[in-house]
């Protein structure tokens, strides 16, 4: 019997909603996981081409463990990758995380300040306990993180 090897590499799918500050949050977010904690282990899916069609976003969701960000409740990322390639690894809503964690404030989409940033930086934090979850599980393999 032949051993499958582990996947070695997570999609993120993050929201694109422009018109809302959670969204960039979320694409900011995910780009600090990529860059900064799990690169080359976390790559970012993205969700227009996802739905416009695109075979390999749709492939690789169907291969590879999915975490979604999304910047709202319409759930834009996580409906999409269930409806084409199948149930994702786990969800983030960040309006929920913002409720979660008391911040009322009104955010800004277009000057991201020091409160966004933080948030930024709260939600990839977020995302990479999920990868670390992940990794616990078995259900992906890392050889180095030297973001960590």
């Amino acid at each position: 019997m032949e051993l499958q090897a582990k996947p070695a590499k997570v999609g993120v799918l993050s929201c694109s909603g422009e018109s809302e500050p959670e969204g960039t949050i979320t694409r900011n977010a995910v780009r600090l996981v990529m860059e900064k904690y799990y690169p080359g282990v976390a790559v970012s899916l993205c969700l227009p081409l996802y739905l416009a069609g695109d075979g390999g976003e749709r492939e690789f969701s169907k291969k590879y463990p999915v975490i979604t960000v999304d910047g709202c409740e319409k759930a834009c990322a996580k409906l999409s990758t269930e409806k084409y390639s199948g149930e994702v690894e786990y969800s983030i809503d960040i309006r929920r995380l913002l409720a979660e964690w008391g911040i009322k404030n009104k955010l800004s989409r277009s000057r991201p300040g020091e409160l966004e940033w933080e948030i930024t930086e709260r939600v990839a934090g977020e995302i990479v306990s999920i990868i670390d979850k992940l990794v616990s599980e078995g259900k992906i393999e890392v050889q180095d993180t030297p973001g960590q």
